[in-house]
């Protein structure tokens, strides 16, 4: 053109002959494959290991959770790390003030050089802080209060949300640097705004936990660099989240193993074992429907396992209300669960404690107690907490053979919780 439309200034304009170096040019995957990104070491080791190893510069996470879970201390306390390790890191709220982000991070004890706050939450504005490259690691919090370009919708709408998140994803792809979103979550424990939000970030990350504990659980939902099986274990204290080095320590503890109705389970997330303690409590009733009452446990495998111990344990359990709780407010899933589960129920049910025992299997609806994966890491980590006895499943065994060798049945007396033992003929079992 010769001159430049808006300033109408000559010799402004340069040719700038970059055709094959745009992002959408086919690129062989030989050119593209380098050496391992070097990821940003925030020190936290619980942290860490969720995303993988560390934060990828570039990549965008996704951290959601309810109200006063910790997601906002947790963000401040990992900035600070960064900070002091010699990056800068951005902290942009629009939920609070200045001052109240510098009374926590006094309280806490994250107050470092590197680490700077903002209470800006215009789109563009934020997207040129990320382009300025200034910092590294920068976090919003939270994508809910950003306010997009003026007169395209109004804050916190789906559209907004999701426009808004599309722009700071594309800045931080452009800048190479790490971006933290934190999320509101809705009722139903999802992040709220549009569903694909979870589908253009790299990584997506939930902090959960007790709200009358101090116990806190970041799971990874999806992870594009990592795996999304692990599991990073915080105490909630008045210092702040403090990373629990040695979670199974803490989660079986204050157990004397001389009450009846609590057996240890070695559960499984990702390349890490947590021993939990699996509690159980059953109270005769002359109700029709008796109460079930489940905490950390699906309820649906609650019901067949109390089925699975009636049938081929021989224990009636038509007359008991049965409740069930995974101590520490972790949540399990995996079916190894099933033969813990099983033991607490009868052992309550019977009123015989079982000591320092933990137990792993899958229950069948056939009363088969079946082996499941992961039985060695299991075993060793039982055998480092100092745990006495371990009962798994084995070839040919069932759940009436199991409860028989830890002395399990109901006494045909009824001395014990009200129970009769069911005939052998009338339960199926030969």
């Amino acid at each position: 053109m010769g001159f430049c439309p808006q300033c109408r200034a000559s010799g402004t304009l340069l040719d700038d002959d970059t055709d094959g170096g745009r992002a959408g040019a086919p690129t062989p995957v030989s050119s593209v494959v380098g050496d391992r990104v070097e990821r940003l070491h925030t020190g936290i080791d619980e942290f860490d290991r969720v995303l993988g190893g560390g934060v990828v510069p570039g990549s965008v996470a996704l951290l959601g959770g309810a109200p006063g879970v910790g997601k906002s201390t947790l963000v401040l306390e990992i900035g600070s790390a960064l900070s002091e390790a010699g990056k800068s890191v951005l902290i942009a709220t629009g939920e609070e003030s200045r001052p109240q982000v510098g009374l926590r991070a006094r309280r806490i004890g994250s107050v470092a050089e590197g680490l700077s706050v903002t209470t800006e939450s215009d789109v563009e504005h934020l997207c040129d802080l990320i382009r300025s490259e200034e910092y590294p690691f920068v976090v919003i919090d939270s994508i809910q209060t950003v306010t997009g370009v003026a007169g395209e919708g109004a804050i916190g709408s789906m559209t907004t949300i999701r426009d808004s998140a599309a722009r700071l994803i594309s800045a931080a792809k452009h800048a190479d640097v790490a971006v933290v979103l934190i999320g509101h979550i809705t009722k139903d424990g999802t992040i709220a705004g549009p569903k694909s939000l979870e589908h253009m970030v790299d990584v997506v990350l939930s902090l959960d936990g007790d709200p009358h504990r101090n116990l806190r659980f970041l799971r990874s939902m999806k992870n594009r660099f990592g795996s999304v099986n692990e599991i990073g274990v915080f105490e909630m204290t008045d210092r702040g989240l403090e990373p629990m080095s040695d979670p199974s320590a803490v989660l079986s503890g204050g157990r004397d193993g001389t009450s009846a109705g609590s057996v240890l389970f070695p559960a499984l997330d990702g390349r890490r074992s947590l021993i939990v303690e699996i509690q159980a409590l059953t109270v005769p009733t002359r109700s029709a429907q008796p109460r079930r009452s489940v905490k950390g446990l699906p309820m649906s495998r609650v019901h067949q396992i109390l089925a699975a111990i009636e049938r081929h344990g021989r224990m009636p359990m038509g007359e008991l209300e049965v409740y069930v709780s995974v101590m520490g407010g972790l949540s399990i899933s995996e079916p190894a669960a099933d033969l813990p589960t099983a033991l607490a129920i009868a052992s309550a049910a019977t009123g015989i404690p079982l000591g320092s025992v933990a137990a792993w299997g899958e229950v069948g609806l056939t009363g088969e107690v079946r082996r499941v994966d992961q039985a060695d890491r299991r075993r060793t980590e039982s055998h480092r907490l100092g745990i006495s006895r371990v009962v798994e499943a084995a070839d040919r065994r069932n759940l009436d053979d199991v409860l028989g060798e830890l002395g399990l049945h109901a006494q045909a007396d009824g001395t014990r919780s009200g129970l009769r033992s069911v005939p052998a003929e009338s339960s199926g079992v030969s």
